[in-house]
């Protein structure tokens, strides 16, 4: 199938990794063409233990190698393009298929077939949208009829063309059907790039158009329909991505919807089970106050049964003692007396009270010490969910990110402060966990117990930045270290510690490493992580590189050396063997 010469443009035609014109073209499922040993290395590239293969333009994902198969159209498109390319270039002496005459005699070119672009609007607009050099064949007032033309003219490709100027005609020549020009009623078979405007043979030798840059009418025509073209593909490739776009949006609406859904089930399954907790903690603390109230209640009516016992055995004596007094019968009065006038044992009274914690109010006190901080903190939960949705919701491009850019660091990995199951890239750009340890020197600063490397390179004033791949890794972490944190046995990892560090566990736990961990709701998921480190400011900060979005940031007080941290963390059966990449910054527009 013959295309249209002014349809095809290299820029269309070349693979964005070796920057040549195809070979063998493939496309992959996101819809990128490259040439199939280019993207068979840069895959290769990557790594037997990578567990996803990247498009190297839109950066797009497959967890599984596509099977590329050769695009049979666009390897016919390029062949094509390969042989007009190569035939609209002077060689031979001859240009665009027509002989250079060596002998000022008129030579005739082959008039075009139906269908096809005439040879001298091919190789102009070759140079055009090309970039080759042309050489203008003569114009003429007839398509086949050609002007001697000078070696020297033939052979200088560099230099602007002279202005048209065409014979002396009158109406009678010019070709039928053409528009009149309105002022010399001659057909308008010209084109001045000027001015612009179409004009006849006429204006051209007026003095309005002498020295202008004039072209067949016809020839100019074809170069703007071939630009034409050319915008339409653009304008159909700009279309195709901002309906993608919709599609992505509308699928974001759903999706982001679905999430509202479930989080306002987990939030309120929350909350009622908080709103029972806080029902059987009050139950418990009013059973404790009961039991207390039974208490004192069964100690006081105990003391109250044996003080009025006692009360009535002294009020049964006091009654003996008052008849006895009025008595005339002597000998009962000296039978009785001994017995009466002996004090009667009694208890002590005087020490003995009822009392409880009730009256003190010990629990009440002891409720309202653990109630108000939790009830400060519930106040607090709304604007904390706010402040989550309007840093995260909408990942909007960040120009932040593109600034922090600016500091990026050549960052390598430090081997021997590399626990014995970590491997490290020769470059030193990769790390993952191995299956066993290795035998390593056990020098002071390798970390023997941890999974984990610091960098050579160290911090100790100024702003600084790096990226790291992350790829489809189930754990990490990733942040910076002190250089004198304790690296041998179990570590504490926080800012007191001298880490400071994001973490990922289990696909979807984002944590920051405070004492406790400071959760992270992050959306998108993101595969390429960027540090930004402040030392002066005590600032560090992560961003999802892709989305362009801030993840989170932590302020503190850097007293020594720091210096990046990587954790490629275990490989747990298989699941998380993909390695950590520092990846080489480039500017995010």
């Amino acid at each position: 199938m013959e295309l249209p010469t002014g349809f095809l443009s290299e820029d269309q035609l070349t693979c964005s990794i070796c920057l040549e014109v195809f070979n063998n073209p493939v496309s992959t499922p996101c819809g990128h063409s490259f040439c199939q040993s280019c993207i068979s290395s840069y895959w290769d590239r990557g790594g037997s233990g990578s567990k996803y293969y990247q498009c190297p333009l839109c950066k797009e994902s497959f967890r599984k190698r596509p099977e590329l198969q050769i695009n049979r159209t666009l390897k016919e498109i390029t062949e094509q393009f390969k042989q007009m390319a190569n035939a609209s270039v002077l060689t031979d002496g001859r240009v665009g298929g027509v002989e250079r005459s060596h002998h000022h005699h008129p030579a005739l070119s082959p008039p075009p077939r139906a269908g096809e672009m005439p040879d001298t609007i091919f190789a102009e607009m070759m140079a055009r949208f090309q970039q080759l050099p042309v050489v203008r064949m003569p114009h003429t007032t007839q398509p086949s009829d050609l002007h001697p033309q000078s070696h020297s003219q033939a052979s200088d490709h560099h230099d602007p063309p002279p202005p048209y100027s065409p014979p002396h005609s009158d109406p009678s020549n010019s070709s039928p059907g053409l528009p009149l020009c309105p002022i010399h009623l001659n057909g308008l078979e010209f084109f001045c790039r000027t001015d612009n405007v179409c004009v006849c043979s006429i204006c051209v030798e007026t003095a309005e158009h002498r020295g202008h840059n004039v072209t067949s009418a016809k020839r100019e025509w074809h170069i703007k329909k071939s630009q034409l073209g050319i915008t339409e593909v653009e304008l159909k490739d700009l279309i195709r991505e901002g309906e993608r776009k919709v599609e992505e949006i509308h699928n974001s609406i759903q999706e982001i919807k679905a999430a509202a859904d479930r989080e306002t089930c987990e939030a309120v399954g929350a909350f009622s089970k908080l709103i029972s907790s806080v029902e059987c903690c009050q139950a418990d603390v009013l059973k404790v106050i009961e039991m207390n109230l039974q208490a004192a209640e069964q100690r006081a009516e105990s003391l109250l049964r044996e003080l009025e016992q006692e009360i009535a055995e002294l009020k049964k004596r006091s009654t003996t003692l008052g008849q006895l007094a009025v008595s005339e019968d002597y000998i009962f009065f000296f039978k009785t007396f001994p017995a009466l006038s002996t004090p009667p044992q009694v208890s002590n009274w005087s020490s003995v009270s009822v009392s409880s914690q009730l009256t003190s109010g010990e629990i009440l006190r002891a409720v309202n010490q653990k109630l108000e901080p939790f009830q400060e903190e519930l106040q607090k939960l709304p604007e904390i969910c706010k402040q989550l949705m309007s840093d995260q919701s909408v990942p909007r491009p960040s120009q932040k990110v593109r600034r922090v850019q600016e500091y990026a660091e050549n960052i390598t990995l430090d081997p021997s402060t590399a626990h014995p199951r970590l491997i490290i890239s020769r470059d030193g750009k990769q790390v993952h966990c191995g299956d066993r340890h290795r035998s390593l020197p056990d020098n002071p600063e390798r970390f023997d117990r941890v999974v984990c490397v610091l960098a050579n390179q160290g911090f100790n004033s100024g702003r600084h930045y790096w990226e790291v791949e992350v790829g489809g890794k189930t754990d990490w972490d990733l942040g910076v270290a002190s250089s004198s944190v304790n690296r041998k046995g179990k570590i504490t990892v926080s800012p007191a510690n001298g880490y400071w560090f994001l973490s990922l566990r289990d696909r979807t736990d984002y944590a920051f490493r405070t004492e406790p961990s400071t959760n992270l709701t992050v959306n998108p998921r993101p595969s390429r992580i960027g540090i930004y480190v402040d030392f002066d400011k005590g600032l560090v900060s992560f961003y999802n590189v892709e989305a362009r979005v801030l993840i989170y940031t932590f302020t503190d007080c850097f007293s020594d050396t720091i210096h990046p941290f990587f954790s490629p963390c275990t490989n747990k059966s298989g699941q998380n063997a993909a390695p950590l990449i520092i990846w080489p910054v480039t500017a995010t527009e």
